[in-house]
C-alpha cells in the first residue's frame, strides 16, 4: 500500500434522501467543481456547510484574499474619486470667482438664480452643461 492510501479515511455508504431537484443539481455541477462522483461532490457540500454553520463569523468562509483585494479596489476608488472631486472644486470655485469678479448681481438675484438652476438641474437629472445653460440663459428649449 502507498503511504497515500494508508491516510485515507475510510469511506462508508449510507442511503441518502434527498429532493429529485437537489439530486439533479448535484449530477449537473459535480464535475464543474473537478469532482470525481457526485457522492465526492455531496461531501464536499456537507463538509462546506457543516464548517459554515460551526464558525462565528461566516465572512471565513469567503478567502481573505477575496475580502481583502475588494476592500483595496474599493478604497483606491474611494481615493481617485476624492482627488478628482477635489480637483473639480478648485476648478469651479475660480470659475465663479471670475464671474462674480465680473458681474454686478444683488444677492436676492443671486438666490433666485440659485433656486431657478437646483430646478433646472433636477429636471435633467444632474446632466447640466454649457449648452443647457446657453439655451436656458436665451430662452431656447
Amino acid at each position: 500500500m502507498s503511504k497515500k492510501t494508508e491516510t485515507k479515511e475510510e469511506k462508508r455508504k449510507f442511503a441518502l434522501w434527498a429532493r429529485d431537484s437537489t439530486l439533479k443539481m448535484a449530477r449537473e455541477l459535480y464535475k464543474s467543481d473537478n469532482c470525481q462522483s457526485q457522492s465526492e461532490f455531496i461531501e464536499k457540500a456537507i463538509i462546506f456547510y457543516a464548517g459554515y454553520l460551526s464558525s462565528n463569523k461566516n465572512s471565513e468562509y469567503l478567502p481573505n484574499i477575496i475580502t481583502s483585494t475588494l476592500k483595496s479596489i474599493v478604497k483606491e476608488s474611494d481615493n481617485r474619486l476624492t482627488g478628482a472631486i477635489f480637483k473639480i472644486a478648485v476648478e469651479l470655485a475660480i470659475t465663479m470667482n471670475l464671474i462674480a469678479s465680473s458681474q454686478d448681481v444683488d444677492k436676492v438675484t443671486l438666490e433666485r438664480l440659485r433656486g431657478e438652476c437646483v430646478k433646472e438641474v433636477k429636471r435633467l437629472n444632474g446632466h447640466f452643461s454649457i449648452d443647457d445653460a446657453f439655451y436656458w440663459q436665451k430662452g431656447n428649449d
